[in-house]
């Protein structure tokens, strides 16, 4: 399924048609019909009231002194195409001859949809264009240079946008040589070449002549050089002086590069011609250039998680087909249809692991085009999408695509990717490969944000600075989630014991003893933050606590379910967590090492806890971290049984000889007061701890008061 627009083709003009029938009515006028196939099924004239469609005649005609004029249309949806009545009208001797020499089969003009929800109505939507330029260096808008003119002057009329553009002395006439060159244009025509460069070479300008019409011929004018890349201009010929008209060439596309200089006109009078009226049309969204912080409505509802949710209900059905959809202003995202987004199905593939090179390369390369994302990144990549917008995708993208995203246009014009599942086959569990992908994506400032339906919260992925890793926080809390010291609760998931009261007087303490210390981890303006594994039992106490307390709660979450031969209990995330990852469980050594705790808190716990426990004592052991304290809450005897024989086994037969010091890392403790001792000692700065403090035998320190 593709989205409601067309990569190639603008949606308000269609593709030049021919001449299918011609009959001559008199020597200054022909009747013509013509034929216009393969138009875009999102042409807006298919959809508007026909009286707003108008024919357009090709500018190198006009300037050749034909003019063509729309008397019926006929527009076919179904067939994508339309067929139009023309009266062709001569002006002047080129005009007459070259009127004479048009055949069946001539590329004679196209359709215009002047619609009127897009015309431009505010002069700042153009002013701001002024200065800037497209990928290629090219002015996005200017007459006459890069930053404007005092030439071009913007005006609102009748509750549109127009810009007068004041014309040059003089006028353009035809030299001597143009006479042959007629049989050569009509040629041209038939066969669809791009003419108007050539009508150029036998034009002459004559900068001393009046511009004023008095006769049956017509009059080119000139403009300073006119580079339009953000919008439809076209000739307002009410706003003309008395007495002239405009051809129908009358409409000057977004692809005007310093061409859009010579202006056709007929009529009568001797008042000479001064500027020329232009009101504006506005391309689709997303090619007009806009960049992400001039669209204040977007951002506005991107902070709203209510319109991002309702905007993913928009996404078709079947939710195991992924689907993507680019959007660039507020208005998009909250009027997004299903017909918006591109879906593909669900096509699991497996690659060659070994050999088979360019096998594995076009398997790979095709597994990317099947990606919704693709047409849109593509497009990017081509400069065919040159507005900056979002990517709203139903699933985080797929590693293949680091490619693509990270890719020089696609990282200027992606200005955030929004998604509502990690993975379609692991639903909730991001792959090792995601978290890379999350974290090139961080580096080359390209935002993440899950959309996340169990929080009913928009989500940000936020790495804290000299991490490799990172989480996914609540919008409202990324800045205290970056300030934040980092505590972190290990226990089972079985029993959730009855120190909670306990836990929470800690952690009270701790956040008014922010008052009373001064230290690089904990001050007056430090927030906290705990993370656990997002389990029940103890980790559902540890989350509890710290959502009741206003520290952020946040868990590092392993994908549990039940799976063959498992003996793990634990299924579901608890209730209070706010911050996240996630991780298959494949990788749940990796997970442990992204904790990336500042002070450890462990409870009572099994196997998990203590591998986790061993972990900790590692990284203080090869000097991965600091000698921080590290509390163990719950009976003394409790953790004497689980610590002390291990500790003396290894001192004993001088296995950890030298790194005896870090039994003066861990301590017991069974009250609040006694954590807070510790921790006071330590922000302080007179707890003997390291290297150069004492070694306990029983491998940890008993407090007492």
């Amino acid at each position: 399924m593709l989205a409601s627009f067309d990569f190639n083709q603008h949606d308000l003009v269609t593709p030049d048609g021919f001449i299918t029938k011609i009959q001559k009515v008199d020597e200054l006028t022909y009747n013509a019909t013509v034929f216009i196939e393969k138009i875009s099924p999102v042409f807006v004239g298919f959809q508007i009231d026909p009286a707003l469609v108008l024919f357009n005649i090709k500018s190198a005609l006009a300037q050749l002194g034909v003019d063509g004029i729309g008397t019926e249309y006929h527009l076919d949806l179904a067939r994508h195409c339309a067929e139009i009545q023309v009266q062709l009208k001569a002006y002047g001797e080129v005009g007459k001859e070259m009127l004479r020499l048009l055949r069946v089969g001539a590329y004679v003009g196209k359709l215009f949809a002047a619609d009127e929800r897009r015309r431009v109505r505010d002069p700042n939507y153009l002013s701001r264009m002024f200065g800037r330029s497209d990928r290629w260096g090219r002015p996005l808008l200017s007459l006459g240079g890069m930053h404007g003119s005092n030439d071009l002057i913007l005006d609102k009329i009748d509750g549109r946008t127009v810009a007068y553009l004041t014309l040059q002395n003089g006028r353009v006439m035809y030299e001597h040589t143009i006479d042959g060159f007629l049989p050569t244009a009509a040629k041209a025509l038939q066969a669809g070449m791009p003419l108007r460069e050539y009508v150029r070479l036998h034009q002459e300008w004559k900068p001393f002549a009046p511009r004023n019409s008095e006769g049956n011929d017509i009059l080119l004018v000139r403009t300073l050089p006119l580079h339009i890349r953000t919008v439809y201009g076209k000739v307002v010929d009410s706003l003309l002086s008395h007495g002239y008209y405009h051809t129908s060439a009358s409409v000057l596309q977004p692809d005007t590069l310093a061409s859009g200089d010579i202006y056709e006109l007929y009529g009568n009078s001797k008042r000479e011609l001064t500027d020329i009226p232009l009101e504006f049309y506005t391309l689709e969204p997303y090619r007009e250039h806009v960049f992400f912080s001039d669209r204040d409505q977007l951002q506005a509802k991107l902070e709203d998680p209510r319109s991002l949710f309702a905007a993913f209900e928009t996404a078709p059905e079947p939710v195991n087909d992924r689907a993507a959809v680019f959007v660039v202003k507020g208005e998009q995202l909250l009027n997004l249809k299903p017909g918006d987004w591109i879906v593909r199905e669900t096509r699991q593939q497996e690659f060659p692991t070994y050999g088979h090179i360019s096998r594995k390369a076009l398997m790979v390369e095709r597994y990317i085009e099947q990606q919704p994302s693709y047409p849109f990144l593509k497009a990017i990549d081509a400069g065919t999408i040159t507005s900056q917008g979002i990517l709203l995708t139903r699933y985080f993208p797929s590693p293949f695509m680091k490619r693509m995203l990270l890719s020089d246009q696609v990282q200027r014009c992606l200005k955030g990717i929004y998604f509502q599942h990690p993975s379609q086959s692991f639903q909730d569990f991001f792959s090792a490969e995601d978290r890379s992908l999350l974290h090139d994506l961080d580096k080359f400032a390209i935002p993440v944000y899950w959309v996340d339906q169990k929080t009913q919260a928009i989500l940000k992925y936020v790495q804290k600075p000299d991490r490799d890793s990172g989480l996914f926080v609540p919008l409202d809390e990324v800045e205290k989630f970056l300030k934040s010291t980092v505590f972190g609760i290990y226990g089972s998931n079985l029993i959730q014991g009855d120190l909670e009261p306990e836990l929470r007087k800690l952690m009270q303490g701790i956040l008014d003893m922010r008052s009373t210390v001064n230290h690089p981890l904990l001050g007056k303006d430090t927030p906290l933050s705990l993370v656990t594994g997002g389990g029940p039992g103890v980790m559902e106490v540890g989350n509890r606590v710290a959502t009741e307390l206003n520290i952020l709660s946040c868990a590092n979450v392993v994908d549990f379910r039940p799976k063959d031969q498992s003996v793990v209990n634990e299924q579901r995330i608890n209730d209070y967590v706010q911050a996240k990852m996630t991780y298959r469980l494949d990788k749940l050594v990796e997970r442990q090492a992204e904790f990336n705790l500042d002070f450890a808190i462990f409870l009572m716990g099994g196997i998990g806890t203590d591998f986790e426990f061993s972990l900790e004592e590692i990284r203080r052991k090869v000097g991965m971290i600091s000698a921080y304290p590290i509390i163990l809450f719950g009976p003394y005897e409790y953790w004497k049984e689980k610590i002390t024989s291990r500790f003396q086994c290894n001192l004993k037969s001088g296995t950890i000889k030298g790194s005896e010091w870090i039994s003066n890392c861990f301590y017991s403790i069974q009250t609040a007061e006694q954590g807070l001792k510790v921790y006071r000692e330590y922000f302080n700065g007179t707890l003997k701890i390291g290297k150069g403090g004492p070694i306990y035998e029983e491998g940890f320190s008993q407090v007492v008061l």
